[in-house]
């Protein structure tokens, strides 16, 4: 039976979620093909004769690049089996099916895909049996990356003053035990998480730097969900590839009530920790349940700068409480500091996504804020009350996409945006300091960010 498992897009990222489903219906006794859409086309002689063909969705950019390429798949193999699996799944679902997918997972999926496999095989293509979400444990294994691009076509890791790096992407948990309003993660979890076993994580991180990685990417949405755990993976790491560098992501909240595990993670190798900062807003952050304040941020900060790791924060500075003032507000923060040169200029430019399922919908008053669900989105539109804002957002992403086609630094782009927002608030923007950036830290050549347009070069993959 011939399985085509296809990943449209993950942050430059070599997929566990195509690598794992891969390892677990080889061992059915499937032929699985593996493409990766943001390396390769949509090979239509790979595609013509799959039994199944499976669209792994992990972020809303790969849907909505999955979503323009299921009329082409369909046109390729019309009798083929489609399903989409992953977290974003199950909350654009219905759309999905409206376009012909037969099957939709999340959560745990692997054990519905080899039930899958076992209806196909046995003739039965009747109505989906399977659970859309499961998050019932499942046996994890190695991954199988064989059939993936080499690790050196993806992203790579930037380190000022010395050579980039191949990067390998692993998991050691799944899921998350917060309940954060604006997170994907959430309508699927609900509050639960899920570990790999240590050996599963050690044998995936072997075979990748046996294919060249020399610095790893955790892709665990909260890597301190288990501190216990997390801890013996970064031990056994360490102990066995003394060398290799690796970076986590870790809510603020995490990072000031387990800093005592700071200095462990530099030690085992932390070169830096991504962390959702979202708004140094306290009512913002209480209306997206972010369990941490303004202060803390700068708390935060001091930590991870005192244990001898960069902090790379990530914000949705665009959102529908969103103000001039606040957003200024932002920029001073980052310059006070000294985090300019942590801070890709696109994070100044994020606007909120509400996708369907999410728990901001639940929130009183809320859909008075929104327009109904537009499809060719996948999200729910939204204005601020205040159409500067709007107005702004539109031409501070304009300035970075520009800046970046030009080759602007980030202290560059940050000052462009910093004049930008003062005359949009009808301000004469202060002088900056001359050493605004604060020094650029380690950093992917692909900016982390979980939600955003797809490119037209994303779009051409197929």
């Amino acid at each position: 039976m011939k399985v085509v498992l296809i990943n449209p897009y993950e942050l430059g990222r070599q997929p566990f979620g195509l690598a794992h489903p891969t390892a677990w219906l080889t061992r059915e006794g499937c032929r699985v093909y593996c493409l990766d859409l943001s390396l390769q086309k949509l090979d239509p002689e790979v595609i013509a004769d799959a039994d199944l063909v499976a669209i792994y969705v992990g972020m809303h950019t790969a849907t909505r690049i999955a979503v323009d390429a299921i009329p082409r798949i369909r046109a390729i193999a019309p009798g083929t089996c489609l399903c989409v699996y992953g977290l974003y799944a199950p909350m654009n679902g219905d759309y999905l099916r409206t376009l012909g997918v037969e099957v939709i997972l999340g959560g745990e999926f692997e054990p519905a895909l080899k039930s899958l496999v076992q209806r196909i095989r046995s003739g039965n293509r009747q109505a989906q049996v399977e659970p859309v979400v499961s998050l019932s444990k499942i046996e994890f294994c190695t991954p199988d990356r064989s059939g993936l691009p080499a690790l050196d076509r993806y992203a790579h890791l930037r380190i000022p003053g010395a050579a980039n790096r191949v990067v390998g992407f692993v998991e050691a948990s799944r899921g998350c035990k917060h309940l954060c309003r604006h997170c994907p993660v959430v309508p699927v979890y609900e509050g639960r998480f899920r570990v790999l076993p240590v050996d599963v994580v050690m044998a995936d991180i072997r075979q990748q730097v046996a294919a060249g990685a020399r610095h790893l990417s955790f892709g665990d949405p909260d890597f301190l969900n288990g501190p216990t755990h997390a801890a013996k993976i970064v031990q056994a790491l360490h102990a066995e590839f003394p060398q290799l560098s690796y970076d986590v992501t870790i809510k603020i909240q995490h990072l000031i009530e387990r800093a005592d595990l700071l200095p462990v993670l530099r030690k085992t190798g932390c070169l830096f920790i991504t962390s959702a900062v979202e708004s140094v807003d306290d009512r913002i952050l209480e209306l997206l349940a972010k369990n941490h304040t303004s202060l803390d941020f700068d708390t935060a900060v001091a930590l991870v700068r005192a244990a001898g790791i960069a902090l790379a924060p990530t914000f949705v500075p665009f959102t529908p409480w969103t103000t001039l003032s606040g957003y200024l507000d932002l920029l001073r923060r980052l310059v006070a500091l000294r985090l300019v040169g942590s801070v890709p200029p696109i994070q100044l430019a994020i606007r909120l996504l509400i996708p369907e399922g999410s728990h901001l919908l639940n929130l009183p008053g809320f859909r008075e804020l929104i327009a109904s669900f537009d499809a060719r989105t996948l999200g729910y539109p939204w204005q601020n009350p205040d159409g500067r804002v709007d107005a702004l957002q539109r031409a501070v992403q304009d300035l970075v996409s520009k800046g970046e086609q030009l080759g602007m630094t980030r202290g560059e782009l940050f000052a462009s945006i910093w004049q930008t927002a003062h005359e949009a608030a009808d301000l004469v923007p202060p002088v900056l300091p001359a050493d605004v950036t604060g020094g650029e830290i380690p950093h992917m050549s692909e900016p982390w960010y979980c939600c955003a347009e797809p490119t037209e070069q994303q779009l051409q993959s197929f």
